[in-house]
C-alpha cells in the first residue's frame, strides 16, 4: 500500500482534495493511503510517505523539502494549480501514482 501525504499551509486546503483522491482510488481498486497536514509537519510524515505533494502556495518550499527527502529516497512534487483549484482527485491521485513507478 502506497502512503500519499499532501502539505499545504495549515493542512486544511486540501481535506477536500484528500477526500476525492480516495474516491478516485476506490473507483480504481487502488489501494492507497492518503492525508493532508500543515508544511510545518512535514519532518514527522516523511519517514511514512512514499510521496508527499505540496499544495501550489507551498510550492516555494519545494526545493528545501526535496533536500530533506532525498537522502530517504523520497519524492516531493508540486500539485498542478488547475488540479487543486478544481479538485481534481483523480488528476492528483494519478500524477502521484505515476511518480511512484
Amino acid at each position: 500500500m502506497k502512503n500519499i501525504v499532501l502539505c499545504c499551509a495549515a493542512g486544511m486546503s486540501t481535506s477536500m482534495l484528500v477526500q476525492r483522491m480516495k474516491d478516485a482510488a476506490q473507483k480504481k481498486g487502488v489501494e492507497v493511503t492518503i492525508k493532508a497536514v500543515p508544511v510545518a509537519e512535514f519532518k514527522d510524515e516523511l519517514a511514512a510517505a512514499d510521496i508527499v505533494l505540496l499544495g501550489p502556495q507551498v510550492k516555494y518550499e519545494l526545493n528545501n523539502l526535496q533536500a530533506q527527502a532525498e537522502p530517504l529516497g523520497k519524492k516531493v512534487a508540486v500539485i498542478d494549480m488547475m488540479d487543486y483549484g478544481m479538485m481534481k482527485g483523480d488528476a492528483v491521485l494519478e500524477k502521484a501514482l505515476k511518480l511512484l513507478e
